[in-house]
Formats: C-alpha cells, sequence, structure tokens
C-alpha cells in the first residue's frame, strides 16, 4: 500500500482532528494476544508496529502498561482482589464490605517511584521516527479499576449507600493515573500526539450507570485527566465500548477529540445515526463492526462497509474496527480489505 498525499501520518492526524483532512485515516486496531502469532506469520511482520506500517496505519496506540511501565516485581499496580485471581465481574473486591474511608486511607496504594517509562519512551521514539501519529498516556481506566476494587454489583449499589467511599476509592485511582502522565508527559513532550483512555460505559443496549451517576461518579474526573492532557498540547481520544449515545454531549464538552471505537451493533450506535447528531462536533475512530462483519462476511463486504462509513462519516474519520481488539476470528484477508478501502 502507498500513502496517496507527501504528508507524514503524523500530519494526516492532526489535520483529521482539526477537521481538514482531504481524505480519511485508519488505525488497524491492537492484536489481541491470542491473534498476534498468527497476524505476525500472515503479514510477514515481527510486531504490532511493523504490522502498523504495513497496513499503512496512521497512528499507533504505545500504551505503557504494555511496555513493562510497571517495575515492582513483588505486586501488582492496583491489587484489587487481595492477590486473588478475578472470576467474574462481581468478584468482590478488597472494598466491597468497607463502609469506612479510613480503611481505604490505609490501602498500599502504588507509588511512582514503583513506575519506569522507559521502554515507553523508547517505542514512542521508534513511533515518531516512522512519521506515525503517537497515542499513548496509561491507559487510566479509572472507572473499571473501582469496579474491581468493589465487585460490579457492590460498586453500583455503593454509589447509593456509601458514596463517599466510592469518592474516595477513585479519588486514590485517578491521582495516580495523573500522577503516572504526568511523569510520562514530562519526559516524553509533544512526541505524543494523543493523550488515548480507555472507560468502557455502556452494555449493547445501553450506559452501566445512570446519565446521573456518570456525572458524579465519573465525569469529573474524567475531566481532570482530559484538562491534563490539553495542558500539555495533546488531543484526547477516549475510548468506551457499549451504547453511550445519552453521554456523548457529556463527553464532547469535557474535550474529547476523537471518540473510538463506535460500537456499531450497539443501541443508537450506527454511524449513520452518529453522523446527524455529532458530525462536526467531534472526530470518529472505528465503527467497522467486529461483531458480525469483520469476523464473518467476505472481503467485499468489508470494503463496502468501509466505504459506506466514509461517505456518512466523511474525510475527518478514523477507519478502525468497533473494538480495539482484533480477536482471532477476524480473518487476515478481512483486515487487508478493511485497509484498501480505507486507503481509496
Amino acid at each position: 500500500m502507498k500513502q496517496t498525499t507527501p504528508e507524514t501520518k503524523k500530519e494526516h492526524f492532526h489535520a483529521i482532528v482539526k477537521r481538514e483532512a482531504s481524505h480519511c485515516g485508519f488505525w488497524h486496531g491492537y492484536p489481541n494476544p491470542e491473534s498476534i502469532g498468527r497476524l505476525q506469520s500472515y503479514f510477514q511482520v515481527k510486531d504490532d508496529f511493523e504490522l502498523g506500517l504495513k497496513l499503512n496505519s496512521t497512528c499507533r496506540w504505545v500504551m505503557p502498561e504494555d511496555h513493562r511501565v510497571w517495575a515492582n516485581p513483588k505486586r501488582t499496580m492496583f491489587d484489587e482482589f487481595g492477590g486473588r485471581e478475578r472470576t467474574s465481574l462481581s468478584e468482590p473486591g478488597v472494598f466491597a464490605d468497607v463502609e469506612d474511608v479510613a480503611e481505604i486511607e490505609r490501602f498500599r496504594w502504588p507509588r511512582l517511584e514503583e513506575l519506569d517509562f522507559g521502554e515507553t519512551l523508547a517505542e514512542i521514539e521508534r513511533t515518531v521516527a516512522a512519521g506515525q501519529a503517537v497515542l499513548s498516556g496509561m491507559w487510566s481506566c479509572f472507572y473499571h479499576k473501582v469496579c474491581n476494587f468493589f465487585g460490579m454489583e457492590d460498586y453500583f449499589i455503593k454509589m447509593h449507600t456509601t458514596p463517599n467511599v466510592v469518592e474516595a476509592v477513585t479519588r486514590h485511582v485517578v491521582d495516580f493515573y495523573l500522577e503516572a502522565n504526568k511523569q510520562l508527559f514530562e519526559q516524553a513532550g509533544d512526541r505524543i500526539d494523543a493523550f488515548f483512555l480507555g472507560n468502557d460505559l455502556g452494555t449493547q443496549l445501553d450506559l452501566l450507570i445512570s446519565p446521573e451517576h456518570f456525572e458524579h461518579f465519573v465525569l469529573p474526573y474524567f475531566r481532570e485527566l482530559a484538562d491534563q492532557a490539553h495542558h500539555y498540547g495533546y488531543r484526547v481520544v477516549f475510548h468506551s465500548c457499549g451504547a453511550i449515545d445519552r453521554v456523548i454531549p457529556r463527553l464532547i464538552d469535557s474535550g474529547v477529540d476523537v471518540l473510538h471505537p463506535i460500537q456499531a451493533r450497539a443501541k443508537n450506535m450506527d454511524a449513520a445515526a452518529l453522523a446527524k447528531k455529532y458530525n462536526g462536533k467531534i472526530v470518529f475512530m472505528g465503527g467497522v463492526d467486529t461483531q458480525h462483519i469483520l469476523p464473518f462476511e467476505t472481503t467485499q463486504s468489508v470494503r463496502d462497509e468501509v466505504r459506506r462509513l466514509k461517505d456518512l462519516l466523511g474525510p475527518n474519520y478514523i477507519v478502525s474496527p468497533s473494538h480495539e481488539s482484533l480477536l482471532p476470528n477476524v480473518p487476515p484477508e478481512n483486515i487487508v480489505a478493511m485497509a484498501e478501502a480505507a486507503a481509496e
């Protein structure tokens, strides 16, 4: 595949986000660990970086958690289950029965000195040298982390019964992410183009919590993370699976520049509906259905779907799967079809 313009991929990414692009961008997604061997063999590449270059991806995700950022071998970053393995989303976490904020304060929270961004910075440098835009920053999935500390059911119940306990846990988790990101952002400087963070807010049908609880327990902390990224001159790319249409206006107001991954078969998340309501207000990245089309349809169907999305969302759009993870059931031929149709 060859580029159609002389601009670098980094420049193309910024043109898209500024809504000045002449053609859409592309990100191939993030190969699931169970997919990577097959994809490396099919595409004859050594790693995801080389795969992105081969597929002409506009940007690359350099997530510190994938690059040995946690340097303490004796413990996990967030010990949500007290050393136990999680067996379900409702698995009780260490704070499931906690009613007293003092117990939250006594917990052994992760420390900055336990982080090492050396490998992350090297991968950022590698990406910059290749001309791609860099999406980075701690994944900052505070919503998931707090959920794990309680267990999903207990988390949602405690929003009603002991909101001060939920707030205390959230504060510690978010503060760590803010401090960690500050350390990375100071070291990386303008080599990062966008802060990429994720918190899955929706199911196939709706939000996991009410919009009112989202406003109380999620949005203020998200805004802090977004504001920090903008302070460093970065764009904000926010990932949330599920049916999140009801809070997209709040996300836009809070500083989201790019919304990912646009779960195509979730309620009210079809590109036609989103384009009608939000085109020109936010950039979309994703939308190529990973629940049916990419894994099960023909290469022609994939091409047709990409062309439909491009027609709906226009040039200021980044073609990508509707889930960040490329699962093993996605044929490599369909990945090629997606990339080629994006480049047309």
